[in-house]
């Protein structure tokens, strides 16, 4: 609190010294005999407007010390308790306000309790998972000449998709610890990318897309777990809004500042209204709720955050029925000390 707004708080204060002073000056008027006391008065009311400015002055900075407890550029609120009240009516305020922090501290551990339970029952229930998932795709495999082969290629697909948003749940889950499950070292772009390739194949063979992958490499200091990750999102969506005998390209590209690796489709493209959207959680546009396979909203999500984590910039830029380009920038160390 400013010293202008506390001497607002007591405007009430000064009006009632200017209530007395105004009495005192209708006495003086009425009595014959002070007549000639008017100089005098003026310098008494000279003196008390000091004197009252001065106590206010005086009780302002022995207060400032309370003020600032509750200054919320300072702190965030609820988080600390107040200990600098000086007379009762603080200590009563101090005393409710420390109340209702501590009642806050108990609703935030058992929130955070109650999130940890809950995380690790997620965890749990995503390695159980994989288990009857590998033992369905077993199964598949062995009855693959048993049943049609349109329909082979559909149950493979829905396994498949079951997979990537269990993997997808567990990478979500696992975004909030990423300190704690990274390694940064030099990795080939190409064999980062290549086995998420493979792991597409049916998807290509089944809408005949043409996929064209740059013969040169280039290596990046990065985590490969993570970077698998975010390209494999990239890729699902290329694919998924890249119609029947449509290319994707995939290119690397050494620039100052670093390497660029670029996923190129000639797919529908993205609307340029949902294009700054296309990032946020949750949101999944006109082409999401258009195509077959709904979108979560989590996809780009994920890929956006993870690649933050890890220092990389993932961007995008789309024409409407031409494409859309999706852009991972991996900078390299000594660009970091240059900017710096």
């Amino acid at each position: 609190m400013t010293f202008v707004k506390y001497l607002k708080d007591r405007l009430l204060v000064l009006l009632g010294w200017a209530v007395l002073s105004l009495l005192l000056i209708f006495m003086v008027w009425l009595t014959p005999d002070l007549h000639n006391f008017w100089d005098n008065l003026g310098y008494l009311l000279i003196l008390q407007l000091f004197l009252v400015f001065l106590f206010f002055t005086i009780d302002y900075y022995r207060r400032k010390k309370w003020y600032k407890a509750f200054n919320a550029e300072e702190d965030s609120h609820l988080q600390h308790f107040v200990e600098a009240a000086t007379n009762n009516e603080e200590r009563m305020i101090q005393e409710y306000v420390n109340q209702q922090v501590r009642e806050h501290h108990s609703m935030m551990e058992q929130l955070l309790n109650s999130q940890k339970d809950q995380k690790d029952y997620l965890d749990s229930w995503i390695h159980e998972i994989k288990v009857p998932l590998a033992a369905v795709d077993l199964i598949l495999n062995s009855i693959e000449f048993d049943i049609p082969d349109d329909k082979f290629v559909l149950l493979q697909n829905e396994v498949q998709q079951i997979d990537e948003y269990v993997e997808q749940i567990l990478y979500y889950s696992r975004s909030d610890e990423f300190v704690n499950d990274y390694l940064i070292q030099e990795y080939s772009l190409k064999k980062i990318i290549q086995p998420i390739i493979r792991s597409q194949a049916n998807y290509f063979i089944q809408k005949n897309l043409q996929l064209t992958l740059a013969e040169e490499d280039a290596k990046v200091l990065t985590d490969a777990k993570w970077i698998e990750f975010i390209f494999r999102q990239l890729l699902s969506n290329a694919i998924k809004y890249t119609p029947d005998h449509g290319q994707i390209n995939i290119s690397f590209e050494t620039k100052s500042g670093g390497v660029a690796l670029i996923l190129k489709d000639n797919g529908m493209g993205i609307p340029p209204e949902d294009l700054g959207r296309i990032f946020d959680k949750g949101f999944t546009g006109e082409n999401g709720r258009k195509a077959q396979q709904h979108s979560t909203g989590l996809g780009l999500y994920l890929a956006k955050t993870l690649a933050e984590k890890l220092g990389v910039v993932l961007s995008a830029e789309s024409t409407m029925n031409e494409g859309t380009t999706m852009t991972l920038f991996f900078p390299r160390l000594d660009y970091y000390h240059e900017e710096r």
